[in-house]
């Protein structure tokens, strides 16, 4: 049996001025904050002696790799991304940085932000501009409806508020 996987797809290299702000925030205080206290808990941990039988050198051994994985990681991240300040000159329309509320089949009215990949997260409504549900809802306006296919079947929405700040306005659609 072979091991072999087709490439996952590349992540659009988009974020916002505040996502790029966290990520930023998280390499100072990773870099400057966490590995230096982690590098002296491991020389005293080195310290100790023999390290073959020493739980809490493996432990921060193992987490000094997870710590310069993720310094790797966000440095070249970074380097890489296109922050997105500013809105589009069409702000009536979804687009990236987009906050807006949809209507269900059962009348449940989620609110959403498309932001970047490395800045999604379900519990505050912010969809990667990569989701289907994000790539369904880019360029729909008040009033539009749009079928998007996740990963329950394909299901039908209206489109009721966009904004580009964190209030939205109601459309009368």
């Amino acid at each position: 049996m072979s091991r072999w996987r087709p490439p996952q797809a590349a992540s659009t290299a988009v974020i916002t001025a505040e996502g790029h702000r966290r990520l930023k925030t998280e390499l100072d205080e990773l870099w400057r904050l966490r590995r230096p206290d982690v590098v002296k808990a491991l020389a005293a941990a080195a310290a100790e002696g023999d390290r073959s039988e020493n739980a809490e050198y493996t432990y921060r051994k193992k987490q000094l790799g997870e710590i310069d994985r993720r310094v790797r990681y966000l440095g070249k991240r970074l380097e890489s991304l296109k922050v997105i300040s500013q809105p589009p000159s069409d702000q009536q329309a979804i687009y990236f940085g987009a906050w807006f509320e949809i209507v269900d089949a059962d009348g449940n009215v989620p609110r959403y932000r498309i932001v970047g990949p490395d800045e999604t997260d379900a519990t505050t409504g912010f969809i990667s501009i990569d989701s289907p549900l994000a790539r369904a809802a880019l360029k729909k306006r008040i009033g539009d409806e749009f079928e998007a296919q996740l990963p329950g079947g394909t299901q039908r929405f209206t489109v009721i508020a966009v904004s580009y700040d964190a209030a939205i306005t109601k459309g009368r659609g």
